[in-house]
């Protein structure tokens, strides 16, 4: 059998092909360890005696038993470095450790009592300096988080392992019910349910929905990419993967079987692309977006056709949509040069002020018409112009293809030979993008670009449009497309918006939400979610947020305020009653394995013989592979996210199969960087409360560049707890105290956690996937703080490589025949290092009562095992287990304010595997962790909400509608006319919020009206014009809005459906809705205005439609007829839910 290299040389010999120096010489290396230099820690130490015999043998072992110890002691003041969870003294545990039998020839279970408890009388523990502040110090917690408001948990953060085809993209709301868009359908909720019970393990809902208020689910659809509400037809309308929209019925009725419900009209939008964006403009159009630029409108006649039909027309329905569909780009095209950006069309938005339609790719924009579909400007998110010059080849426009298809023009070979040059050129181009930003990473020109992508779009009351970027600034424009300032109040991208009033939500990667108001000045701000939050919608006097795991939360619309004060000591205090205590057994088990495979029986001494009662295993290895040429290979593998090896995942299925991996275990995920190697194994019965496994790794080798020195560890939730599990390989030599010192520190600091692709069970939503820009800034909102440092429980394990200093090497091997281990222990580098809080600072460790671990020749069984080569390698403790818990002191219980709370009950060291110059050691913990039952808390929130009378009190007062008044309620418009409808704030202190809707439509023939119809969302008909149709009116002040008539755009383009024949629309009757509320109330009232269009013959003189964009137009006003208006003071969902952006 070769012999292995010596476990301190193995890293030179390792990378000497490496380096261009030549390897360092072992002669320094070896006069070092022969006269014991210490450099940092001790520098006592006595000669080894010329002729001593080092004898461990089995009779000698014995009669050191029998005769006793030498008489030493621990310092004075080590009992201030326990914790005493053991309360026997030292001499009672050197009796303990010394009962039974000792032969070191027999099997290590004889050996196992010797270091280990039962579980209800832990270990004692050595406890690290400096762990009580900085990164160090355990994460506060409490029952309800203090550092924000108190938000309704509609749905909890699901396990990511629970949603793979099923996550949430998006979330949409109106006043009754809040929408979901997922990977698999739609889902909604009804806010009647908010408050009730979740159904729990086994019941109606799926894994991850257990704790969820009810909610009901629709058929399969491929996935869902937008969401858009139209309250006026009382449909949910959503974009999906397939190019497909599809509309949903509000009024859904659910059925007691929990049947899924049905889609109602659906249309193919795109034939080659999804519907990535979705808006109804201000005339009820729908208009849609997709890759490459396209940009479709559908109008609202054609639809309300098809919505009149029977479910068994629904393919006529369809075709009828399909048909009627305006091509955007098309006409923005001309001689094939296009005026508009190729990028995909990311956001759709409505500008109802000023009745235009926004497109927004990555970096430009579109604006455009909302009433005559015309473009108005192209320009970058710099806000300059753009003169575009995009050629729109055939192979560009599916818009070809999708015209052949009905005219059946083009042969079927045709048409695949297009989609294959699509395609094609689509990869192509993809690669090459792909490409050049991996080459210019974090640099240049495409850098800066990519800062500056738009990742969010908004339209706040005052009729300003803001958007956010991926380096976290908010940018705000007026409504003509101009850039007007900038604010940066975070330093991570923003990636979603929601308006209230006077008030912008923020919501950010790093899971911050923050509250500004309509100037761009910070109001508030607070860590929302621990994920990035990719949507925030306004309904039922809450803002809803959806992080990307799929959690949501909704926050009162007045937070942070006087009721947050209120609600969270009141839910504090029934902390009894959703507070849930679990018990976990896990084990951590480490070993050098020294690059070779050892037989099963070995992993059954180390693992296997002890998996029966751990519900957690978790395994950290060290040298599964070393060399020079591997070394290189991993760090190469690793600047291209590739892991793992042969070797690697030889030693997983060895593990596994020894734990009893498939009846019991199953295996969560691993991590490995070079020869670091860690893998969890999860008991079956636990895994529905255990996932969202992320790993990460830190090399510490040559430059902190190759992985034969550095870390690599797991972070995942147990019951709703961060556990973080790190398995380190440090620097190693007697006296490299400061480098391993210094390697720790890297680790802690620099590990960051994120999914691997190789583990299946981190699968994640693709909308998630494409959240965080190559260059965005680290998630982690606290700025440089590292992640181990908001884990509840921290545990490392590994070969940390501290030796024992001032010792000679045949003292070490007395002591250690005599098992002193107590006199042995004050030798130890690591545990000086941790005393003097300059290393693990704030960890702890059982009290060591095995033999050091480090160095045997392999293949030799007993302590007779250890190095009696030429260098002598003095016996030490180098493989070791670590950790922390929640606890700031020994005496604190577990709770919610301390959730995770650990104690070690068995820490030793097998020593009949003799595979390796190391043994492996493995750490029984005992963990108790305080959880939240979700569905009970959401309840007892509902009955504070409900029934605290200072928060009702609150809650009436946000209820207050401004008084306002109508100049006139009605209005006759002929001739191209405009008109002005004023409308007055009457209170001295309430801003008044106005949005003004088109309730009804009819038409007047001999006097008698028709009956009353309304397009989609309220929208305005064609023939009329509303500016401003949103706004905000200062106390005591007036707004006057603009109502003009203009019939040059009445008849639909490309051959749409118009209302009403030439005849009926002679004379015509719209009622316009102003919906008033409060800057922060919830509760609308509407004010009623009738605008009649009297036929005149001079109207025949302007239907010539126009074919060119225009400018903006000045509106002059005339005089109009004062009468006191009809008001409807009514408080209507309906109405209440027209103010949705």
């Amino acid at each position: 059998m070769s012999r292995r290299p010596d476990h301190d040389d193995a890293d030179a010999d390792a990378l000497s092909a490496l380096a261009d120096a030549p390897p360092p010489s072992t002669s320094g290396s070896r006069k070092a360890h022969s006269q014991q230099l210490r450099t940092n820690t001790g520098t006592n130490f006595r000669r080894h005696p010329k002729h001593r015999k080092h004898s461990l043998d089995e009779a000698s072992i014995t009669a050191a038993m029998d005769g006793g110890f030498p008489n030493i002691s621990d310092d004075d003041d080590d009992g201030h470095d326990f914790y005493p969870y053991a309360t026997t003294d030292d001499a009672d545990n050197q009796n303990h450790f010394f009962h039974g039998d000792h032969d070191n020839n027999n099997s290590n279970n004889n050996n196992n009592n010797e270091f280990s408890s039962d579980e209800n009388h832990p270990l004692a523990e050595f406890s690290a300096g400096g762990g009580g502040s900085g990164y160090f110090k355990a994460p506060s917690r409490s029952a309800v988080h203090p550092g924000r408001p108190t938000a309704l948990e509609l749905r909890p953060h699901p396990l990511r392992e629970t949603q793979v085809g099923r996550f949430i993209r998006t979330i949409a709301c109106t006043e009754t019910q809040l929408w979901a868009g997922l990977e698999s359908g739609v889902r909604f909720w009804n806010f009647s349910d908010s408050f009730e019970p979740g159904l729990g393990i086994g019941g109606r809902a799926r894994r991850g929905d257990e704790d969820a208020a009810p909610f009901y689910e629709s058929v399969n659809t491929p996935p869902t990419m937008c969401l858009m509400i139209d309250c006026g037809s009382k449909l949910v309308w959503s974009g999906h993967k397939d190019g497909k929209v599809r509309s949903w019925r509000m009024d859904q009725e659910p059925k007691d079987d929990d049947t899924p419900f049905k889609e109602g009209l659906s249309f193919q939008a795109y034939h080659r692309g999804p519907v990535l964006s979705i808006v109804t403009s201000s005339y009820g159009d729908i208009w849609t977006g997709s890759e490459n630029g396209l940009i479709k409108v559908w109008p609202w006649d054609s639809i309300e056709k098809s919505l009149s039909l029977s479910p068994e027309e629904r393919h006529m329905a369809a075709l009828l949509v399909e048909r009627s569909s305006i091509d955007l780009k098309s006409q923005a095209t001309v001689n094939g040069v296009c005026s508009i950006s190729s990028s995909d069309v990311k956001f759709l938005l409505c500008d109802k002020v000023k009745s235009k339609i926004w497109a927004a790719g990555s970096l430009s924009f579109s604006l455009w018409d909302a009433r005559t579909r015309e473009l108005l400007k192209v320009y970058n998110v710099d806000g300059q112009i753009e003169n575009r010059v995009d050629v729109c080849s055939d192979k560009d426009q599916p818009l070809e293809e999708e015209s052949s298809v009905k005219a059946g023009s083009r042969s079927k070979k045709e048409k695949q030979q297009g989609g294959f040059f699509q395609r094609s050129r689509n990869a192509l181009i993809g690669a090459a993008d792909a490409v050049r930003r991996v080459a210019t990473k974090g640099t240049g020109a495409f850098a800066a670009e990519d800062a500056k992508k738009t990742e969010a779009l908004l339209l706040a009351y005052d009729g300003m449009i803001w958007t956010g970027c991926s380096n976290g600034v908010l940018v705000k424009w007026d409504a003509n497309g101009n850039r007007l300032h900038d604010f940066h109040h975070h330093h991570c991208a923003v990636l979603c918006f929601c308006t209230y009033g006077p008030r912008i939500w923020v919501g950010y990667v790093s899971g911050m939400v923050q509250v500004i108001d309509l100037e761009g000045n910070l109001i508030a701000g607070w860590i929302a979610h621990n994920g990035p939050v990719i949507k925030m919608v306004v309904g039922n006097g809450s803002v809803f947020s959806l992080a990307t795991h799929g959690g949501i939360r909704g926050w009162y619309i007045s937070s942070p305020g006087p009721l947050d004060n209120i609600l969270r000591p009141e839910l504090s205090k029934r902390e009894h009653m959703y507070n849930t205590i679990e018990t976990v057994k896990i084990m951590v088990g480490t070993w050098n394995v020294g690059q070779g495979k050892p037989c099963n029986a070995a992993l059954i001494s180390w693992i296997g013989s002890q998996a029966s009662d751990i519900d957690i295993l978790v395994v950290g290895l060290q040298e599964v592979e070393m060399g020079a040429g591997f070394l290189a290979m991993s760090a190469a593998k690793e600047t291209i996210g590739v892991e793992g090896s042969t070797n690697g995942q030889w030693w997983q299925d060895a593990i596994g199969k020894a734990a009893g991996e498939g009846s019991s275990f199953e295996r969560v995920g691993s991590r490995q960087l070079a020869g670091l190697l860690i893998a969890i194994w999860v008991r079956k019965s636990l895994r529905t409360h255990v996932g969202d496994l992320d790993v990460g790794a830190v090399a510490c080798g040559l430059g902190r560049t190759f992985g034969n020195k550095g870390g690599v560890g797991l972070r995942l939730r147990v019951y709703d707890r961060i556990m973080c599990f790190v398995n380190c390989h440090l620097a190693a030599h007697l006296e490299a105290v400061n480098r391993r010192n210094a390697d720790f520190n890297h680790i802690y600091r620099n590990i960051t956690f994120g999914r691997s692709i190789n583990n299946a069970s981190a699968s994640v939503s693709s909308t998630a996937q494409m959240l965080r820009p190559a260059n965005s800034v680290a998630i982690n909102p606290d700025d440089g703080k590292p992640d181990l440092a908001e884990a509840d429980m921290v545990t490392f394990c590994g070969d940390f490589n501290y030796r024992l200093f001032g010792i000679t090497y045949d003292e070490a091997r007395d002591f250690v025949s005599q098992r002193s281990f107590d006199w042995l222990r004050q030798k130890d580098q690591l545990r000086a290092e941790m005393k003097a809080g300059r290393v693990f600072q704030g960890m702890r460790e059982a009290l060591i009562r095995f033999p050091p671990t480090y160095k045997f020749e392999r293949g030799k069984a007993g302590l007779g095992g250890y190095d009696s080569g030429e260098k002598k390698r003095i016996p030490a403790w180098c493989d070791r287990v670590l950790y922390r818990d929640n606890r700031s002191s020994p005496s604190s219980e577990c709770s919610l304010a301390c959730p995770v709370v650990s104690s070690v009950w068995q820490y030793e060291a097998c020593m009949d595997v003799t595979e390796s110059d190391h043994k492996p050691v493995r750490c029984k913990f005992k963990v108790q962790i305080a959880h939240v039952d979700r569905s009970v808390r959401r309840q007892e929130f509902g009955k504070i909400f409900m029934s605290n009378e200072k928060i009702r009190s609150i809650r009436e007062e946000l209820q207050c509608v401004p008084e306002i008044s109508l100049s006139t309620d009605k209005i006759v418009l002929q001739n191209q006319e405009t008109r002005c409808l004023t409308i007055t704030n009457r209170s001295n202190k309430d801003d008044a919020i106005f949005q003004i809707l088109c309730e009804g439509l009819c038409a007047i023939n001999d006097g008698e009206e028709s009956e009353h119809q309304h397009r989609g969302s309220f929208g305005f008909p064609r023939w009329i014009e509303v500016v401003p149709a949103v706004g905000i009116i200062k106390p005591g002040n007036a707004a006057e809005i603009s109502i003009r008539h203009d019939d040059t755009h009445t008849s639909d383009d490309e051959g749409a459906q118009q209302c009403w024949n030439p005849e009926e629309t002679r004379n015509r009757l719209a009622i316009l809705s102003v919906v008033i509320r409060g800057s922060k109330s919830t509760a609308t009232r509407s004010h009623q205005c009738h605008v009649h269009n009297q036929y005149s013959p001079k109207n025949t003189l302007h239907h010539e439609p126009s074919t060119k964009g225009h400018g903006s137009k000045k509106y002059q006003s005339s005089s109009h007829n004062r009468s006191s208006a009809k008001h409807c003071d009514k408080f209507d969902d309906r109405h209440r839910s027209r103010h949705e952006h």
